[in-house]
């Protein structure tokens, strides 16, 4: 399964703002500090907010903050905020095309590649379900998060 690059900034602009719960982040410091373009982030943090992982306030001190405690958030949340939940696989049924078809009766059941397909992708949204933001901030070094919170601060920036 391949993610789209912009997965990957969603997940991290996510766990950044769990380093800085008292603070409204605005998109062009969440940008600046990843060395992203703020247009196409911004419609990621328009997708979060959307999936009610994040919230955001406008104004002056406005900015992007998690819409709940980075306990209650997980991976598959925020995934799911900006790819969606479908499963990626899908089977076309060509064991029934071409040359080799198998004859419709024994195309009754779903097709066994389909069925493992499913399996993983089960597995794989198990799997990121059981990752917390708050777990993942937690395994990051003090240097990380007084890194993150010097750049993100509406005090230093």
């Amino acid at each position: 399964m391949k993610l789209p690059e912009t997965t990957e900034w969603a997940l991290h602009c996510v766990t950044a703002l769990a380093q800085v719960p008292d603070e409204a982040v605005s998109r062009v410091q969440l940008a600046e500090h990843f060395a992203l373009p703020a247009p196409y982030l911004s419609k990621q943090l328009a997708l979060l907010v959307r999936g009610g992982v994040l919230s955001a306030t406008t104004g002056p001190r406005g900015g992007f903050r998690l819409a709940r405690p980075a306990s209650d958030i997980t991976l598959l949340d925020v995934v799911e905020a900006v790819d969606g939940s479908r499963d990626p696989y899908v089977c076309r049924e060509i064991r029934q095309q071409g040359r080799g078809a198998a004859p419709p009766g024994e195309c009754k059941d779903r097709c066994i590649l389909a069925q493992k397909m499913r399996d993983a992708h089960d597995a794989w949204r198990e799997s990121l379900q059981g990752v917390t933001v708050a777990s993942l901030v937690d395994t990051l070094a003090a240097s990380t998060v007084a890194r993150t919170r010097a750049s993100l601060s509406r005090a230093e920036s």
